[in-house]
């Protein structure tokens, strides 16, 4: 379905008073009640969303462990909106009657991000606050807040907390939901609390054969969202094959998207939120250090190569969601192409070492610095922020 990027009709006068709904009949009217709030209050949750977002697309360099055995990712990051099915929930008083119940049950193309950022943006502006109807407000205050409880897990299944309360809101999400496909369908399968930090830190595991091996997992990490950003995210607009696959259509924050998940790619592999250059307990820090050649100069060309793609993301034309064919988009796929081929000789490369007890020694520090200072450091900030998104959709009614 395409996303809509024009403002949805808040008020039809008469017989058709549809409020958010795309279609609508005078066979099947809705009661429209605008929520009693200030503009203030909306356009502060909207910069708290972008805040949250941020740290959501940083974290997408490591897609695996809890993001991936609980669905997190399909269920907080599905896109576009589907907007019919939306229609129907907020239609429908037996779900709206207990909607912060009831969320959980919603398919994944009505929640999380863009569940949020449907209701909050318009145009990439914070929604006049004269539009936003009760029964969305309700909707959203129950999408954001499941939105928390599922940072939760992300935050504490990897820093393997046993109490207090993101402890106790990840088990209890953990209770209440289900696994997903990648299609967003329920498998059927029970959600149990894992200590993913501890699997990745000490190894053989559950997940790794060995220190090398989860290593190697870092570089495959970015590789994926790398190549989901080139080939996914900005490569089927572009390409003409999808250009409803547009990320954030509502907030014009595609490109900012893009940009944090390749920050994201080098966080993990420079060993610190933020860092510019690899620390010495990280990666690329090894590979430029380790005594061979090949392998020094494979990380200096990753090196470039992050820069040059960070770079030419941060030179597309935007809105993406207006620009998404322009010949800026073709520079960045080619960028990201690069990087990713880039990854690919270092982390064959390293592969070599299998079996080295020097090289497990030293990735067992990587490994252990990459969790407590990326991963977890990464999700305790999403949780941060996405619990300050959640009051300040909150506060938004008066």
């Amino acid at each position: 379905m395409k996303p809509n990027f024009h403002p949805l009709i808040a008020l039809t006068l008469g017989a058709c008073a549809c409020g958010v709904m795309p279609s609508c009949s005078s066979d099947d009217p809705v009661e429209i009640v605008i929520v009693t709030g200030s503009q203030e209050a909306m356009n502060e949750a909207c910069n708290q969303w972008k805040v949250a977002r941020a740290d959501w697309e940083q974290s997408e360099a490591f897609l695996f462990g809890a993001a991936d055995k609980y669905s997190i990712d399909p269920h907080t990051d599905t896109w576009p909106v589907d907007r019919t099915a939306l229609a129907s929930v907020l239609r429908d008083e037996s779900i709206m009657a207990d909607i912060e119940n009831k969320v959980r049950q919603l398919n994944s193309g009505l929640l999380g991000y863009h569940g949020i950022e449907y209701v909050l943006f318009r145009n990439g502006q914070p929604r006049d606050i004269s539009q936003l109807t009760t029964l969305e407000y309700r909707y959203v205050c129950a999408v954001a807040k499941d939105l928390y409880q599922a940072t939760c897990v992300l935050q504490t299944t990897w820093d393997g907390a046993k109490s207090g309360t993101r402890y106790n809101e990840a088990v209890n999400y953990l209770a209440s939901h289900s696994t997903l496909d990648d299609d967003g369908n329920v498998t059927g399968e029970g959600l149990n609390y894992t200590d993913f930090g501890a699997n990745f830190k000490t190894t053989p595991s559950d997940e790794y054969d060995s220190d090398l091996d989860a290593t190697i997992q870092i570089i495959e990490g970015a590789r994926d969202i790398i190549g989901e950003v080139a080939g996914s995210k900005i490569g089927l607009p572009w390409s003409g094959q999808d250009d409803s696959y547009i990320e954030s259509p509502y907030a014009y924050n595609s490109i900012t998207d893009f940009y944090d998940n390749i920050v994201g790619c080098r966080n993990a592999l420079y060993g610190a939120i933020g860092a510019t250059t690899p620390n010495e307990q990280s990666l690329i820090y090894f590979c430029l250090n380790a005594g061979n050649t090949t392998l020094k100069a494979q990380a200096q060309n990753v090196q470039e190569k992050l820069e040059a793609a960070l770079s030419r993301i941060n030179a597309m034309k935007r809105p993406f969601a207006l620009y998404y064919a322009d010949a800026s988009v073709k520079t960045a796929i080619d960028a990201l192409d690069e990087l990713d081929g880039a990854l690919e000789e270092m982390e064959s490369t390293l592969k070599t070492y299998a079996g080295n007890t020097i090289v497990e020694t030293r990735c067992k520090a990587i490994n252990a610095n990459y969790v407590d200072n990326v991963v977890v450091k990464t999700y305790t900030n999403l949780c941060d922020h996405a619990e300050k998104l959640y009051n300040s959709i909150v506060n938004i009614k008066e």
